[in-house]
């Protein structure tokens, strides 16, 4: 049962509003003052939240402000309620962060709608992961809750042959990459002219967008490690979805931060990780990368020169621990293709 939270200082318009909610099956939390919706927002973490404007102590737009700096209650839906229909009011309320506007007075049925419209978008929103995964997820699932389709037949889309440039490092990007098949990977270069991967993106993954958010240029480079098929997405089209809706502004957001997080974590992890643990570590992120399901289990077609710049160290140090990892029964190595024999125990190495 999906818990929404009422916020309105009118006894008579709140009775009537929990009525109609309870009625719909959902549960409600009702509050009589911005002050105490806070404190229940924060203590219950509500399914969505619909707010009066015009209160005291704190008013509406108060509400919100204070519940978008807390990171627990800043993507909850929320809907701003009100008699006051001039335009400069609606404004203010969704570019303060409000997903939807109801101006009093209004039926039942527009009223269970727009909760309806809501809960839907957070909850295809709420089913992608955290992590770069996450983030495709959640460009998959945004156009399917949008007029912009990302992907679609009428894009350009350009076969690159192996070891092709799709973009360089402080080259200005006009376009977000979807990869239909093949691989690609992102990697830097550091004084020394030594690469290190950052990025390896196969199938059905989005690439190239953290520099169309942030307007800059590309910090590192990208190319084709086998023949790949990419979508070309202009960047308009990609900003205008994310823009498009503050729900799904926020998410992307959110998203993009854990995904920035994974990077600082790996990095901490290429400075004070053990080899073996480094090695065991840039084994299985490219054996997930490669693998189709849960029950595949493919051969990692990669250039020991290309693992050890995911791995962060010399292709002679990497070639001796893979050599150990063999020995050991972990892995098996076949034409040059490395075949993992223990998932678990490689995995027990880096955790």
């Amino acid at each position: 049962m999906k818990k929404i939270l009422l916020i309105e200082d009118n006894r008579d318009v709140r009775e009537n509003i929990v009525e109609i909610l309870e009625l719909a099956a959902y549960k409600v939390l009702a509050a009589e003052n911005g002050k105490v919706g806070v404190e229940l927002a924060i203590k219950e973490l509500p399914d969505l939240i619909i707010c009066d404007i015009m209160m005291p102590e704190l008013d509406g737009y108060g509400v919100l402000h204070l519940l978008n700096k807390n990171n627990a209650t800043s993507g909850i839906p929320f809907i701003f309620l009100t008699a006051k229909a001039e335009r400069t009011d609606y404004r203010k309320g969704m570019e303060m962060g409000a997903d939807d506007y109801l101006t009093k007075p209004f039926d039942d049925i527009e009223l269970l709608n727009a909760i309806e419209i809501r809960l839907k978008k957070a909850a295809a929103m709420k089913s992608s992961v955290a992590g770069k995964e996450g983030l495709d997820e959640f460009l998959r699932n945004a156009q399917t809750n949008s007029n912009i389709k990302l992907t679609s037949d009428e894009r350009e889309v350009i076969d690159y042959k192996k070891k092709h440039i799709i973009y360089a490092h402080a080259h200005r990007p006009s376009y977000l990459y979807f990869i239909v098949n093949g691989k690609v990977k992102t990697f830097r270069m550091n004084d020394d002219g030594k690469e290190l991967i950052t990025g390896i993106y196969t199938d059905n993954e989005f690439f190239g967008y953290t520099p169309l958010l942030e307007e800059t240029v590309y910090h590192d480079n990208a190319e084709v490690l086998e023949d790949a098929t990419v979508m070309l997405i202009p960047k308009s089209d990609f900003l205008q979805l994310v823009s498009s809706d503050m729900q799904t502004a926020k998410r992307f957001i959110k998203l993009l931060s854990s995904n920035l997080s994974e990077r600082e974590e790996k990095l901490i992890q290429l400075a004070y990780n053990s080899l073996r643990k480094r090695v065991a570590d840039g084994l299985i992120m490219v054996y997930e990368k490669f693998r189709k399901n849960e029950k595949d289990s493919p051969k990692i077609a990669l250039s020991r020169e290309d693992l050890a710049q995911v791995v962060g160290t010399a292709t002679e140090s990497l070639i001796r621990t893979l050599s150990d990892f063999k020995s050991e029964k972990l892995i098996d190595i076949t034409d040059g293709k490395i075949h993992i024999l223990n998932e678990q125990k490689l995995k027990s190495l880096y955790n």
